[in-house]
């Protein structure tokens, strides 16, 4: 398992924004790849990245990244947001959906995929991962994150919608049922094995905001540091792992 170190401290050229409970895990695994990758430039696809927030901070440390996205406003803002961080020539915004993925992306052209918060809204995932899988390189990695199904179920029930949490429970695809915003759930075995059968070695699952959704504001914004620290301990170690709101999967397709 990747040491889960603040980006802020590790060598290389990638700062990154400010760690967070949300992002500090997903950070470390991908500065971790850009470590191994030594000084080269790598060609990046961020799918579904919006506004830019994973991309424009890999553009600003050299490497060229594309991100699909269906919401053209995201997209704007996105091509504002790099434009100011002086790396315009380093972000290509293409406006598309996951879905779409296959006929937007050449195979075998991409070092690093990146798919957040993406195959829990498409219509079916498994094509959208064959193609993530399709255009990467030989080599190359892929940083996966999926809403999380027990944490569903955990916090509808603490919030006393016991209904709820019981059809999130029963469901097959963790999904709550046509008002459910999101049409499906993972746990790490079933986000897993949707990415090997698509041919990718899975190499490392971690838990995203374990605790921070379940905290009181007065306590996630009055101990900060802690939590972040405590996000970190506990992000790749079961059981708490398998609670967390969002799982992290970084996996690559075999050399």
């Amino acid at each position: 398992m990747t040491r889960l170190v603040g980006v802020e401290h590790t060598r290389g050229r990638l700062a990154g924004p400010p760690l967070t409970p949300r992002t500090a895990v997903i950070w470390s695994v991908l500065r971790a790849e850009l470590d191994r990758r030594g000084d080269t430039d790598l060609t990046v696809l961020d799918v579904g990245g919006g506004t830019g927030g994973f991309a424009v901070p890999l553009a600003q440390a050299g490497h060229r990244v594309t991100v699909v996205d269906a919401s053209p406003d995201a997209l704007a803002a996105l091509t504002r947001r790099a434009a100011e961080a002086g790396v315009a020539a380093r972000v290509r915004a293409v406006q598309g959906d996951g879905d779409a993925l296959a006929g937007l992306v050449e195979p075998a052209s991409v070092d690093l995929v990146l798919c957040h918060a993406v195959l829990e809204v498409v219509d079916e995932p498994e094509p959208v991962v064959a193609a993530l899988a399709a255009a990467l390189r030989p080599g190359g990695a892929a940083s996966v994150l999926v809403a999380g199904r027990a944490a569903a179920v955990l916090g509808r029930a603490m919030n006393g919608h016991l209904d709820v949490a019981a059809a999130l429970a029963a469901d097959p695809t963790g999904s709550a049922g046509p008002r459910d915003t999101l049409r499906r759930r993972y746990d790490a075995e079933s986000a897993a094995a949707l990415l090997a059968a698509a041919g990718l070695t899975v190499e490392e699952v971690h838990g995203v905001r374990v605790l921070a959704d379940l905290l009181p504001a007065v306590v996630a914004d009055g101990q900060p540091a802690a939590l972040l620290e405590l996000e970190r301990a506990l992000a790749a170690r079961t059981p708490w792992r398998d609670l967390a709101a969002q799982l992290h999967l970084f996996a690559r397709r075999p050399a």
